[in-house]
């Protein structure tokens, strides 16, 4: 089973620890063995599922949506992205340079074709920019990749 991630950065503590436990859940469900989780493995959702993909015995691959796409990122973060993607099994490339809203979505649209199943860690509202998770959802119901939200109820970004 193939199963990517999108989900929302900068969540709070609070809802980061409801996050993983429901991410845990649902990695659970699957078996190591024919896991094969696909993450962009920003900070936040993107980089706990990839962990716990790797935790329960599967395999991962990562997108990169930009050469420049790690530099983008806090600088916080750039140790469990060295580290995450250390231990890929693939590492897919969009050819883009640049780590803008475009290479995001292009980047999230790889993804979705890789996958199975997508898991959206979503609060159900509209992307706050273009490439957001909520436009990432809409790409993968339209070209009919499953979509699992997984949100914390009575918790907000």
């Amino acid at each position: 089973m193939r199963v990517g991630i999108t989900g929302h950065r900068g969540l709070s503590p609070h809802v980061e620890e409801h996050v993983r436990a429901l991410l845990a859940d649902q990695i659970q469900q699957y078996d190591p063995a024919e896991l094969v989780g696909v993450s962009c493995i920003a900070d936040g959702p993107d980089s706990w599922f990839a962990e716990t993909v790797l935790q329960h015995g599967g395999r991962l691959e990562v997108v990169i949506p930009a050469t420049e796409y790690r530099q983008g990122l806090p600088d916080w973060h750039h140790p469990d992205y060295d580290r995450l993607i250390s231990h890929a099994a693939d590492v897919h490339h969009t050819g883009l340079t640049q780590s803008t809203p475009q290479a995001h979505q292009t980047g999230s649209e790889i993804l979705v074709g890789l996958s199975n199943e997508l898991i959206a860690v979503w609060d159900g509202k509209p992307a706050r920019g273009y490439g957001g998770t909520a436009d990432v959802v809409a790409y993968a119901e339209r070209t009919g990749v499953p979509v699992r939200v997984l949100w914390p109820i009575g918790t907000s970004r």
